[in-house]
């Protein structure tokens, strides 16, 4: 749930313009896993991770 909760914080920080907030918080959060990287959530989160960088 955590996990979610991030992904839809990191979403509208991105909106916002707080693009480094966002990828910050969410890379923490990402970093704790060490499996499980098939699971939908996850591999929202590591996309998410990914448009991030770019900006």
């Amino acid at each position: 749930m955590e996990l979610r909760a991030t992904v839809s914080l990191a979403r509208l920080w991105q909106q916002q313009g707080k693009t480094a907030e966002a990828r910050q918080v969410l890379a923490e959060i990402y970093g704790w896993f060490t499996e499980g990287f098939e699971t939908k959530d996850l591999q929202e989160a590591k996309a998410l991770l990914a448009e991030l960088a770019e900006h």
